[in-house]
């Protein structure tokens, strides 16, 4: 960490955000998928300058917005930046936002934790029926359940209604997932306390950025 410098000096130069200093909130970083420089330099504890000359050599890797010469780094190259240079990760991955995925297809658990794992805003758990989904989600109260539909013991609206009884779980934001479902069955979903529904075979970089905006919803 020595070649980059600790110390913070100088004004936060206008590279696309605000031209006052402002430090973000935690949970705000915690969940940002792209970083401006200015926000790497508060996680980092580093000068801007030092942001932009790394940016600009090519050891912090990262794009400039079309159109302009703002800098943009995404959330994966700025955690092997800061792996690279030493430089805790705390601010960004402390309070990681709680998934509980609850599949009887192991193969689309295993996917899931993989890159909810590895997009390392998330602490992921997984359930393959509906008696385990209700105990562990009372244990692990997830800020998202992503939830089958059709599962082995049980269907998923019965399992929103379980979690919508339960004051401690208000916050739990809930995705079903599923194949095949009738329309009549959607409204039956949101009435039973659905925040969302989305259709086998999914896009899994827009599922995971739906399952990012309700982690963001919920404080």
């Amino acid at each position: 960490m020595g070649a980059l410098g600790r110390m913070r000096i100088g004004p936060k130069i206008d590279d696309g955000g605000s031209a006052t200093l402002h430090r973000a909130s935690v949970p705000e970083w915690r969940m940002k998928a792209v970083f401006t420089t200015g926000e790497i330099a508060e996680i980092c504890k580093i000068s801007q300058q030092t942001v932009i000359r790394c940016f600009d050599s090519g050891r912090l890797k990262g794009f400039r917005v079309p159109g302009s010469k703002f800098r943009r780094v995404p959330r994966t190259e700025l955690i092997s930046f800061m792996k690279q240079n030493n430089i805790p990760i705390e601010n960004l991955d402390s309070g990681k936002r709680r998934v509980l995925i609850v599949d009887d297809d192991p193969a689309i658990v295993d996917m899931l934790t993989d890159l909810l794992g590895r997009d390392g805003r998330f602490d992921v758990k997984s359930a393959s029926n509906g008696f385990d989904a209700g105990a562990l989600t009372k244990e692990y109260k997830p800020d998202v359940l992503l939830l089958d539909y059709l599962l082995p013991d049980v269907n998923g609206n019965v399992v929103c209604q379980r979690v919508r009884s339960d004051p401690e779980l208000a916050h739990t934001k809930i995705i079903i997932v599923s194949g095949a479902v009738a329309p009549s069955e959607l409204e039956k979903l949101r009435a039973a306390g659905a925040d969302d529904f989305i259709k086998k075979p999914f896009d899994i970089e827009k599922l995971i950025e739906r399952i990012a905006e309700l982690c963001s919803s919920v404080y």
